[in-house]
């Protein structure tokens, strides 16, 4: 069973500017920078028990609770809003991941304890034979 999270449109908001990235001239009047943000503390869409999640897992990441992507990578406005909305996205489907099982601490066996210092001792023993006869 999977389950999806959908972000309605309302709930995000753009703001285009100025690109400082490729574009030549074009950059100097089109604003193809898009900054896309979406308000996860506020947000009604996402369940409680999952806001808690996400909120903690982004926490440098948010300002007053808002999660802001900026994309500015191509020349085109169309793919820069692309662009910021499949990060946006990536982001919030890895802060809504489940967290990895628990690890439970383990002891070695005994006979792999066993071998493991006899291992250390036969190595000890052909160092220890490379040792002495010198040059008299």
């Amino acid at each position: 069973m999977t389950r999806t999270l959908v972000i309605p449109a309302a709930e995000l908001s753009e703001r285009f500017s100025r690109s400082s990235g490729p574009g030549g001239q074009g950059v100097n009047t089109a604003d193809s920078r898009v900054e896309l943000s979406f308000d996860l503390a506020a947000s009604p869409s996402v369940p409680e028990w999952l806001r808690v999640r996400m909120v903690s897992r982004l926490e440098k990441r948010l300002v007053d609770g808002v999660l802001t992507i900026t994309a500015s990578e191509h020349r085109a406005q169309l793919q820069n809003r692309q662009a910021a909305r499949e990060r946006m996205t990536n982001t919030l489907r890895d802060a809504a991941a489940a967290p990895p099982p628990v690890r439970r601490k383990t002891k070695p066996t005994k006979g792999s304890q066993e071998r493991r210092i006899a291992e250390k001792k036969r190595r000890a023993q052909t160092k220890n034979g490379r040792r002495g006869g010198g040059w008299d």
